[in-house]
């Protein structure tokens, strides 16, 4: 930011579980295939309602289960950090939104995961292939997940 002389840009270093901003002091909160890392999605859901002006929008990509992952990737340090066995169930993930008092909440977009696009993935390589997982194996994960792009807003100071 500095380099390219924006002044309308911050880096701060923190939790997204505890956020280093005032509240009611954002516009818009944008992540990207960052929450489902987290292992308190709530509290992340709560934070940004707290960070957020009212009116204040929030945008999300992310990874969401439909149904329950099979349960050699639970466990799976490489599941997690792919992303995998840190997603929770979409409509979880969606009232864990309305729980903090995000309003309109909406799914503007989803896709399955196509198998040749994770079985060219860098890092699902590496997850299929310390897991030693089949093709059947390979498409029982894929059939489990969901990318989805979520609009919400806050519409008023408090839950």
């Amino acid at each position: 930011a500095r380099k390219s002389k924006y002044k309308n840009v911050e880096f701060r270093l923190g939790e997204i579980e505890n956020l280093p901003v005032a509240d009611s002091s954002i516009d818009i909160v944008i992540s990207n295939c960052v929450i489902n890392l987290s292992p308190d999605k709530r509290k992340v859901f709560l934070e940004v309602f707290r960070v957020l002006k009212p009116g204040g929008r929030l945008m999300i990509s992310d990874m969401v289960l439909l149904k329950e992952l099979p349960g050699y990737t639970k466990d799976s340090i490489e599941a997690y950090i792919g992303c995998l066995s840190g997603a929770i169930m979409r409509n979880e993930y969606l009232a864990a939104m309305q729980a903090a008092g995000f309003q309109k909440v909406r799914i503007i977009d989803e896709t399955s995961l196509p198998i040749d696009c994770m079985a060219n993935d860098p890092t699902v390589k590496s997850i299929i292939k310390n897991l030693n997982l089949s093709p059947d194996k390979i498409e029982e994960i894929a059939s489990s997940l969901a990318s989805i792009k979520v609009y919400a807003i806050k519409l008023n100071g408090s839950i």
